[in-house]
């Protein structure tokens, strides 16, 4: 898929997720931006179809993450749509395209954080912090008018 990388191995992220080739289609589309005359004959653009609801590489937990992480890439399918356009020649936007589905897949693939625990102040923190907005209370006062006896 990528440059110096056989279409048929499989790609392992990690213990719960792999792409295998299978699961992967590729399409060739007309390109905008740069290019010349050479962007109006030549079908440099990636699109890159993953179905990741039907990807047997993938764990239950991994699957519904990569889906919630594609967003707006991911169809009601399940299947995640990654266009590379960003140079010129077919096989780097291959690699780009892959690497980007790789990297969505890895972010997916990682443990989620653990919860925050709610924890109280403890009382010498909360009696430091009145004492010193006490004395910032009494400097602002004694900013006053000074009287003329």
């Amino acid at each position: 898929m990528s440059v110096g990388m056989a279409a048929d191995e499989k790609i392992i992220i990690s213990g719960e997720a792999e792409i295998h080739p299978g699961d992967l289609e590729e399409n060739f589309i007309r390109s905008s931006g740069p290019g010349g005359q050479n962007v109006n004959k030549v079908a440099t653009a990636v699109q890159l179809r993953f179905d990741a609801a039907g990807a047997v590489g993938l764990s239950e937990r991994v699957r519904a993450r990569v889906i919630s992480l594609a967003g707006q890439r991911a169809t009601k399918d399940g299947v995640i749509v990654i266009e590379a356009n960003r140079f010129r020649t077919q096989e780097l936007n291959r690699a780009d395209a892959l690497a980007r589905l790789t990297e969505l897949v890895a972010k997916a693939a990682e443990p989620p954080p653990k919860p925050r625990r709610k924890t109280r102040p403890t009382k010498g923190s909360v009696e430091r912090r009145l004492k010193t907005k006490a004395g910032r209370s009494t400097v602002k006062k004694l900013r006053g008018r000074v009287d003329g006896d």
